[in-house]
C-alpha cells in the first residue's frame, strides 16, 4: 500500500475532509433554495407556507413539483401525488444506509429525515462505518441549513416578483428536475428509458391535468421494469439460474 493510499484510508484524515465535502455540499445544495422559495410565493403559497414546506417536506424534486403543479393550475391531488412520487426515492437511501445510521429513537426520526440525494451520496462516499456517517450528517444538516435560509432569501424575493417568467423562475423546476436526472443517464437504456418518459409527458401535458403528466411518465418506467424482469426470467431459467427447472436423475425408464 502506498503511502498516499494509507492516507486517504486514515480515519484521522478522512473524517475531517468528509465533513468538508458534506457542508460544501450543503452550500451549493441550498442555493437552489432561492429559487424554490420566489417560485413558491410567486405561484401562490405564503412566505411561511414556503419556509415551513421546506422545513418540513425537505426534498427538492418533491417541493419544485407541488409547486410546479400548483403553478401551473393544477389540484391539489395532483400537486401530493407528483410530491410524493419522486420522494419515494428517498425510502429507498434509508434501506441502503440502514446498516450504518441509527434507526431508532430521535436520531432514527432526524436521519429519515435528512436522508435525500446528497447526504447519501456523501455517505456513500466514505470507506469506513464512521465516515459514512460523519459524511452523511455532515451533508444532511449542510443542506437543511442552507436549503431553508436560501428558501426563505428567495420566499422574500418572489412576493416582489410579479411576473415569474420575466425572471426565468417559471422553468425553475424542470431545472431542478433535469439537475437530478443528467447524473443518472449512465447507460444507453436509461437515455432510451428518460427520452420515452418524456416523449409520454410531452403528449399527454395538453389532455391530462397539472401534475398528472409526471404520474404518466413514471408508468413508463414501471412497465418497461417489468418487462425487464419477466424476460430476465426465462433468461436465468436458461441458464440454469435460480428461475431453472431442476434437472431429475435418469432411470432405468428412461434409459430404455
Amino acid at each position: 500500500m502506498t503511502a498516499s493510499t494509507s492516507t486517504a484510508l486514515d480515519p484521522a484524515h478522512e473524517i475531517p475532509a468528509i465533513r468538508r465535502r458534506g457542508w460544501s455540499v450543503g452550500l451549493a445544495t441550498g442555493l437552489y433554495g432561492i429559487s424554490f422559495g420566489a417560485l413558491a410565493t410567486a405561484s401562490g403559497l405564503s412566505l411561511w407556507q414556503a419556509v415551513v414546506l421546506s422545513a418540513a417536506l425537505f426534498s427538492g424534486g418533491s417541493q419544485f413539483a407541488l409547486v410546479g403543479v400548483i403553478g401551473g393550475g393544477g389540484g391539489a391531488v395532483g400537486a401530493v401525488l407528483a410530491s410524493v412520487l419522486l420522494g419515494i426515492r428517498n425510502t429507498l437511501y434509508g434501506v441502503v444506509l440502514a446498516r450504518t445510521l441509527p434507526r431508532g429513537g430521535l436520531r432514527g426520526l432526524l436521519r429519515a429525515h435528512l436522508t435525500i440525494d446528497e447526504s447519501t451520496a456523501t455517505a456513500l462516499s466514505g470507506t469506513t462505518d464512521e465516515a459514512r456517517r460523519a459524511g452523511f450528517w455532515a451533508a444532511g444538516v449542510g443542506v437543511w441549513i442552507f436549503w431553508n435560509l436560501f428558501t426563505l432569501i428567495g420566499a422574500l424575493a418572489g412576493q416582489h416578483i410579479a411576473d415569474p417568467g420575466a425572471w426565468g423562475l417559471d422553468g425553475a423546476a424542470a431545472a431542478a428536475f433535469l439537475a437530478l436526472l443528467w447524473p443518472r443517464l449512465a447507460s444507453r437504456d436509461l437515455v432510451a428509458l428518460a427520452v420515452a418518459a418524456g416523449f409520454v409527458a410531452t403528449i399527454t401535458t395538453p389532455m391530462l391535468p397539472a401534475g398528472l403528466p409526471v404520474l404518466a411518465a413514471a408508468a413508463v418506467a414501471v412497465v418497461v421494469g417489468l418487462v425487464g424482469a419477466s424476460r430476465a426470467h426465462p433468461a436465468r431459467a436458461a441458464e440454469g439460474g435460480p428461475g431453472a427447472p431442476e434437472e431429475r436423475p435418469a432411470t432405468a425408464e428412461d434409459e430404455r
